[in-house]
């Protein structure tokens, strides 16, 4: 009986830890169920959530070459699944040309290097049109070290990229726009360095009202304008007058001197050159014609300009577009000239030493400049001015004008004309000790030059140069000499003393 006990003991023990294992295997399988259905949810939100933060998937079998994408991705593409094979050349012939090797390159250095893959390419779609992919990726690597598959996602970045380049050119035109404002302010802060003769046209003869009638009458257009004139005359400020009354005024009016430069430069300073066009280029440079665009250049002494030159200048006047000095990019700009020489420019023509077209060109609308000795009436206005200026300036107070001093000063010829005058003045204004004006020059009345009709350009020229020498006691140049009387500079006043034979005695 106590056996029996025993076996039924040990029996029903049996039973009761079997129940348990049972019931124990089958909690276990319950919660590995569960544990199961809840990672199979956790991977299915994964997927979705790199399904909604990318514009598709893709798996590349290294060893097959197969490749399969994501539904989404071809739809981006516009392609089906036959017109885009499971291929990894599919991919590759629709790459942008110069996407093809910073790809591959990416590709080579994760597979071989295992550097992170991420590359930006474009990829062209079925309408043609070419977009912008940003793709991440990650191989697996077999026993032997070799890749063995490699899987990534994509995401469509042409919008982004888009508004990249549509920032990139926006910035780029500031700084285009920004280098021609630094541009025309290095100019204007050359040009305020300089004092001009006189602020305004001062006048009331005629002459000079005949001047300003035809100022207004051509301002308001932009048609070119050439002034014509004797040296010292004012053409500058005429053509300063036409572009501060036309609708251009805000703009600076540009000037630039034909004859001050040499000839191997003035290329460069009208039209600009690239990097290395020259010995010395070592950057690109805009021409004046580029800074001046939307505004008024003046060219002065436009009869100095070199003939080899002149085709260039009569092509951005006529069609409004030109090429830097080594370029070969057309600029298109809006620019009026304004050109002004004291030289006879249809004699130039006749000697061949100035194009014809470009002549016609120019003279759509002549504006001559009265020398001063044909317009003595505004001797006196002008004396007043330029007494009160230059004594203002030197600290100086003149007070009167004796009527023997004025008499003489209407009654000289000017060559040098109202620059002549004021040089003049500022001796005067410098010697006179007292409130009157003391004039020192010794200024011969003027006679009558028969023979100046028989004579040639030349001939006439030389002459001219001669007396402003003798004038000057044969001081070429510095403050008073006969360069800053003629308007020339030193080297150009020289060039042509040695080409008339010009010598001091």
């Amino acid at each position: 009986m106590n056996a029996l006990s025993t076996v039924i003991i040990v029996l029903a023990f049996f039973c009761v830890v079997v129940t348990l294992f049972v019931i124990g295997l089958l909690v276990q399988r319950m919660r590995h169920g569960r544990a199961q259905e809840e990672f199979r949810k956790s991977e299915e939100r994964s997927l979705l959530a790199l399904a909604s933060s990318t514009d598709g998937l893709w798996d590349w079998n290294i060893q097959s070459g197969a490749v399969s994408y994501s539904d989404r991705f071809r739809e981006i593409l516009g392609f089906s699944l036959a017109e885009f094979p499971a291929t990894m050349e599919a991919l590759r012939s629709r790459l942008h040309p110069e996407d093809v090797e910073k790809t591959w390159a990416a590709i080579d250095r994760h597979l071989k290097g295992r550097v992170p893959f991420k590359v930006e390419y474009r990829l062209q779609a079925k309408s043609g049109t070419y977009l912008w992919f940003l793709a991440r990726g990650q191989a697996v690597w077999g026993p032997a070290g070799d890749a063995v598959w490699m899987s990534g996602w994509v995401q469509n970045i042409t919008e982004r990229r888009q508004a990249h380049l549509d920032l990139k050119a926006a910035l780029a035109e500031v700084k285009r726009l920004k280098d021609n404002l630094e541009a025309e302010r290095a100019y204007l802060q050359e040009e305020i360095k300089l004092e001009y003769n006189y602020e305004n046209i001062i006048g009331q003869s005629d002459e000079i009202n005949y001047v300003l009638y035809k100022v207004e009458q051509i301002a308001a257009t932009d048609t070119t304008v050439l002034v014509l004139g004797e040296t010292g005359t004012g053409k500058e400020l005429v053509a300063r007058a036409v572009h501060s009354l036309s609708p251009r005024k805000d703009r600076a009016l540009v000037k630039i001197n034909c004859a001050t430069l040499p000839a191997n430069l003035i290329e460069s300073e009208l039209f600009g050159h690239e990097k290395g066009a020259f010995t010395g280029a070592y950057a690109r440079q805009m021409g004046r014609f580029e800074v001046v665009n939307g505004a008024t250049l003046f060219l002065d002494e436009i009869g100095e300009l070199p003939l080899e030159l002149q085709p260039k200048l009569l092509r951005v006047i006529q069609d409004g577009e030109f090429e830097r000095l080594g370029g070969s990019q057309t600029i298109k700009v809006d620019v009026r000239v304004i050109a002004a020489t004291n030289r006879h420019l249809e004699e130039e023509v006749r000697r061949g030493r100035f194009r014809e077209d470009l002549w016609y060109r120019l003279n759509v609308f002549p504006i001559t400049v009265p020398p001063l000795r044909e317009r003595r009436e505004d001797i006196a206005l002008l004396v007043d001015y330029f007494v009160g200026k230059i004594s203002k300036r030197l600290g100086k107070s003149i007070e009167s004008i004796p009527i023997t001093v004025m008499n003489t000063l209407r009654d000289y010829h000017w060559p040098g004309n109202v620059r002549e005058l004021e040089n003049v003045l500022e001796r005067a204004v410098i010697n006179s000790s007292g409130p009157k004006l003391h004039l020192v020059d010794e200024l011969k009345k003027s006679r009558p030059d028969l023979t100046v009709v028989s004579k040639t350009l030349d001939e006439v020229e030389r002459d001219y140069i001669v007396r402003v020498l003798e004038q000057t006691g044969w001081k070429v140049s510095g403050k008073n000499g006969a360069a800053e009387i003629l308007g020339l500079d030193r080297s150009t006043l020289r060039t042509r003393m040695r080409k008339l034979g010009i010598v001091k005695p």
